[in-house]
């Protein structure tokens, strides 16, 4: 092997790289031969580099093995950097020597195959550079969150995966044994969460939620990213402000820093950069009756799935609230609309360009009694939640939060036209491997 420290790639690229001696490793992207020089093409985590090896400089019986790295074959390279026109970047590395670390069976994956093998594959699938840009883009998008909820002063928290109940509903919960007892997979850590704003107020987690939803649309996974936040003192007008500086830093902040990764997967980095909101606000009503104009059978008190969400967004061009929905729509913990009843103070953020829902949020109700009236309504065990309904009996203050599909905010604004795109290895109602 070749003795020293080894460089980046990316470093071949440096305006004082010509003329110096680099050694640089990665696997190869591609590799031919004409006329005794071997030309290949090495990636590392920084980036990609051309690299020719003469026969007469590397040797018969070297030059013969490395022709016979395959794709995605690993190597070690030490060389001199040189300026070429004709190279990709214009720069290439003329190797002294190779070395062969893993040279690689036949890589199984090409262009023309279908989606399920891909699938299969998706531990090799995700080598890909439109895999590699959307994943660092997703990691940019995570450190931005981050970095706005510490600049809001909001806690990070660790709530658990494993629960004794559902906090949405057992039908679309995934039930395990426990011990013999009945547990569940997380469908959202907010009732853990509400547990802690006590003590801090501004509280957040970032956990995968589990739902056993039997749904094979482009947007739907069985596990996913979920990012939830309750904030102590909130209203509904505040949590939306909140939501939107947190979209928009994040939008902003991923452009900044990542604009060659979203180029490359379709989204130009100003589109990003050009939103700066307020983001329109639609009643609850109001959209039902766009609905109807548009002529969508839909009523008071239907359901804003899909179809309907596609309808109110595809000419959008900023993410819009739809606020206010009927009670009887949303989950039991949900406050009523203080003079109206019939509704909840409920907010749903919807994605533009027929994305559709990526932050659900709302108010939560802070009278006992009523949550007590709902959960019976529900048919839940109220015995189950004892510990849930003491946050309302000491210390209760009003508060709001709110929870974001991290992959559903990605697939928008990476335009990618299914969810499982945006994550390394998708789950959904027929596939939980590899």
């Amino acid at each position: 092997m070749i003795a020293g420290p080894f460089g980046a790639v990316a470093d071949v690229f440096r305006p004082e790289a010509i003329g110096r001696a680099v050694r640089i490793r990665g696997w190869v992207l591609r590799l031919r031969s004409s006329g005794g020089i071997l030309f290949l093409v090495l990636r590392d985590r920084t980036g990609t580099a051309q690299v020719t090896g003469r026969r007469d400089v590397l040797g018969p019986e070297r030059f013969d093995a490395v022709e016979h790295v395959q794709v995605e074959g690993a190597i070690q390279v030490e060389g001199t950097v040189a300026d070429d026109p004709r190279a990709p970047g214009g720069r290439e590395v003329r190797a002294r020597t190779i070395e062969i670390v893993d040279a690689g069976a036949p890589f199984p994956i090409f262009q023309e195959q279908t989606e399920e093998f891909r699938l299969d594959k998706r531990h090799l699938v995700i080598r890909s550079a439109d895999h590699v840009a959307t994943f660092r883009v997703k990691a940019e998008l995570l450190r931005a969150i981050r970095e706005f909820l510490a600049t809001e002063e909001v806690l990070e928290t660790t709530p658990p995966i494993l629960t004794a109940n559902p906090a949405e509903g057992g039908a679309e919960a995934f039930a395990i044994d426990y011990f013999g007892r009945p547990g569940y997979l997380s469908q959202s850590a907010q009732l853990y969460l509400e547990a802690m704003i006590a003590p801090h107020e501004r509280v957040y987690a970032l956990t995968p939620s589990f739902r056993a939803e039997k749904s094979r649309t482009p947007r739907h996974l069985t596990e996913y990213q979920h990012l939830e936040v309750e904030l102590a003192w909130s209203d509904l007008d505040g949590l939306m402000d909140f939501v939107e500086r947190m979209i928009l830093a994040a939008c902003h902040a991923v452009a900044e820093r990542r604009p060659a990764e979203l180029t490359a997967l379709g989204r130009p980095p100003q589109e990003l950069l050009g939103l700066h909101g307020p983001f329109p606000r639609v009643p609850y009503l109001e959209a039902i009756g766009r609905l109807q104009r548009a002529g969508l059978p839909v009523t008071w008190g239907s359901d804003i799935a899909t179809a309907e969400e596609r309808a109110l967004t595809l000419e959008e061009r900023e993410p819009i609230f739809i606020t206010r929905f009927p009670r009887e729509l949303k989950a039991f913990y949900m406050l009523r609309t203080p003079g109206d009843p019939r509704t909840v103070e409920a907010a749903d953020l919807l994605a533009p360009e027929g994305y559709g829902e990526i932050v659900g949020a709302s108010c939560r109700e802070t009278d006992v009694d009523a949550l007590i009236e709902r959960l019976r309504a529900s048919g839940a065990n109220l015995a189950d939640y004892e510990w849930y309904l003491d946050l309302r009996r000491h210390g209760n203050v009003p508060h709001a939060g709110f929870g974001l599909g991290v992959e559903r905010l990605l697939r928008w604004m990476l335009r990618r036209e299914h969810i499982r795109d945006t994550t390394p290895f998708p789950r959904t109602p027929s596939r939980h491997t590899p």
